[in-house]
């Protein structure tokens, strides 16, 4: 599930890929607060898949491993500029996935998480999930852990209303149905977080600028 933020199948997922974030406001931002182009990048996924591609597509210099638990990760300690984890790592926060983003990061290092953020219409499809709630709380997870938050305003955009519908009817059934009866653009809203932490061997640099207040973009 680490391309997409939905586990899906087949032409289905192939959909969803093309549909999410079309605009790239998440690799800006990933850009802006790591930076990633022409870094040394861990991402914890999919090896060789979407995000694989986007990332190297940056300039990124990008190795992926399956999680960051510790025993799987076989690369060297300060081997990372920056660490990026989308949706299937940090499923809240891991002291085991946190100290081994740590290990592999150099001094100053970045370590980006991405999970959706709720109060669209995607999360309407979903039902009550952490992300939506708990997570991006002052007294949630991530701001515990040192981490700061910033709100991305993205879409699923489509080609047509009826590939929409479509593509929600196949993919939620009768809750997809329903969220379609109130849609009427061909694109759903779609709010991501991306929580971003200094590796904790250095400070923070003052040009990330984030307040740990959820920022809009």
């Amino acid at each position: 599930m680490a391309d997409l933020p939905i586990a899906l199948e087949g032409a289905l997922a192939a959909q969803l890929a093309r549909a999410v974030d079309t605009e790239g406001k998440i690799l800006r931002a990933l850009e802006e607060l790591g930076p990633i182009a022409g870094r040394d990048v861990v991402l914890v996924g999919e090896v060789g898949g979407l995000r694989h591609r986007q990332l190297t597509d940056k300039g990124a210099r990008v190795v992926a491993v399956p999680a960051l638990d510790g025993e799987t990760t076989s690369l060297e300690a300060d081997s990372a500029d920056v660490v990026v984890a989308w949706w299937a790592g940090f499923r809240g926060v891991d002291a085991v996935e946190l100290d081994e983003a740590d290990r592999l990061l150099r001094p100053g290092g970045r370590l980006l998480v991405i999970h959706d953020y709720g109060r669209d219409d995607v999360s309407r499809l979903r039902g009550d999930l952490p992300e939506y709630g708990s997570w991006g709380r002052r007294d949630g997870p991530f701001v515990e852990a040192g981490f700061k938050i910033r709100v991305l305003h993205c879409w699923w955009t489509f080609e047509s209303v009826e590939e929409r519908d479509a593509f929600l009817d196949a993919a939620f059934g009768l809750v997809g149905r329903a969220v379609t009866s109130q849609l009427r653009r061909p694109r759903l809203s779609y709010n991501v977080a991306v929580y971003h932490r200094t590796s904790s061997s250095r400070p923070a640099p003052e040009a990330v600028g984030a307040t740990g207040r959820p920022k809009p973009v």
